[in-house]
């Protein structure tokens, strides 16, 4: 199944605009997750939002955001509200600022995506803003609406496209010599040096995604699949509805397994 974009828009450069769609360049999709279950019953546990005061539960309709003000006063604002803030972003990436790549720390980096071309019509006004940041090591700084929060972003090309990276607000980034100045700033023992950097030399591999695979998920999956297969599938109760089970876990489960055990056999690195 395809994946549905998460943003679509407008990317603008001047006069030149061609319409775009944003897709997360990362995802969790494939991690193991756990629902809370009544272990008497091994029904879902459903949570619900309760009025503070009243112990009432509370209605989807009467959810409303409120800003605290004072000790219970507050500023309530309607999703209409919100909606409305900074419309000019929620659509259009307008870049009007080009900084040197190198120029922007790792740290602010937050959240990457893909941007593409949404339109065959727009590819040419697309591919010309990618190759002429390419061409001058530059990246481009605009603000765009995301979750109803404004975000200043940054544009890459890469490759055939272009990756965004979501930038962290000024106030979220914490300046390093704060917990850098009580280092000691004598430099490092001549003769250790040398061990080290034949050490690093020797320890040294070209880069694997394997590098950064998670243990603890393998585990979980051995574990998962070694209860599926003692424990019986438990009878359904009369009209009970049926459950949406994919026909691929089984298999997919399998495949990671197998995955795994050619990953740790001896020699295999």
């Amino acid at each position: 199944m395809a994946v549905r974009p998460y943003w679509k828009g407008y990317l603008k450069l001047s006069l030149v605009t061609c319409p775009v769609q944003m897709m997360p360049a990362t995802s969790e999709s494939e991690k193991v997750r756990f629902h809370t279950l009544n272990r008497e019953t091994r029904n879902r546990v459903v949570s619900h939002y309760i009025d503070a005061v009243t112990g009432k539960e509370v209605k989807d309709d009467d959810e409303v955001k409120g800003y605290q003000r004072g000790e219970n006063d507050y500023i309530i604002l309607e999703d209409e509200e919100l909606e409305n803030v900074a419309l000019d972003s929620t659509r259009t990436i307008d870049i009007d600022v080009f900084s040197p790549r190198d120029s922007i720390e790792w740290i602010w980096l937050d959240t990457p995506y893909y941007l593409s071309p949404n339109d065959p019509v727009g590819e040419e006004a697309f591919s010309v803003i990618r190759d002429a940041m390419a061409a001058e090591d530059m990246v481009g700084v605009s603000r765009l609406v995301i979750s109803r929060r404004e975000r200043a972003v940054m544009l890459e090309p890469r490759g055939k496209g272009i990756v965004l990276w979501t930038l962290r607000y000024g106030d979220e980034v914490r300046d390093e010599e704060t917990y850098f100045e009580a280092i000691d700033g004598t430099k490092s023992n001549s003769e250790m040096m040398p061990l080290i950097q034949q050490f690093i030399k020797k320890q040294t591999r070209h880069w694997d995604s394997k590098l950064v695979s998670d243990p603890v998920q393998d585990k979980l999956l051995e574990i998962i699949e070694a209860k599926r297969k003692k424990t019986k599938r438990p009878a359904k109760a009369k009209g009970a509805e049926p459950k949406a089970t994919p026909n691929n876990v089984i298999n997919i489960m399998d495949a990671l397994r197998k995955s795994v055990e050619v990953e740790n056999r001896p020699g295999k690195r």
